[in-house]
């Protein structure tokens, strides 16, 4: 990858309605990662995001990494994350949308690069906006496990939900294995 400018999207929902939702464990990652480097978000007015930027991860591995939180619903994600994209240059493989995922237990975390959005409207957006603007849909996608739904209770509500308590005791650590493995990548 080189010197080149990397750029990582926590993805959610804003506003205090959906803070510590399960729907937005992608923001919580991308929040611990900037506040953990001792960075800020600031306003980018020209995409109306919030965005932090870190020097390199892995030290001498050249190039910046710019962390971003989108300011509109988790669906249209694909706008915001492809007009960031344009800006700073960034090329979709340099691309990370970190996001909650269904099919993994709380404190799994998996970086897998292409694929589908296995129905996660977030990245279907994204891979969306990036086809239309000419791009490719191969991007990482670094999914942080929720859990499946209890009994017949719909994904779109569990995800919606707060985490529980217990829960919530372990979100440190699934939260620590994301920041890992993007250190890593």
């Amino acid at each position: 990858m080189g010197s080149a400018t990397r750029l990582v999207v926590g993805l959610g929902n804003p506003g205090p309605r959906f803070a510590g939702t399960r729907h937005n464990l992608g923001r919580m990652v991308v929040e611990e990662l900037a506040r953990s480097r001792g960075e800020r978000f600031t306003v980018h007015r020209r995409t109306n995001t919030e965005l932090a930027e870190l020097p390199p991860l892995v030290p001498g591995s050249g190039g910046k990494t710019i962390l971003a939180l989108l300011r509109c619903p988790m669906n249209g994600s694909g706008t915001p994350t492809q007009a960031l994209a344009r800006f700073f240059s960034v090329e979709p493989r340099n691309l990370v949308a970190v996001h909650d995922e269904l099919d993994l237990e709380l404190g799994e975390a998996r970086l897998d690069v292409g694929g589908g959005d296995h129905g996660h409207k977030g990245l279907r957006s994204i891979s969306a906006a990036l086809s239309k603007s000419g791009g490719e849909k191969k991007y990482a996608r670094l999914r942080v496990g929720i859990g499946r739904p209890p009994g017949r209770q719909a994904p779109a509500d569990f995800v919606l939900k707060p985490f529980n308590s217990k829960e919530r005791a372990e979100l440190p650590l699934a939260i620590d294995e994301a920041i890992r493995l993007l250190e890593d990548f």
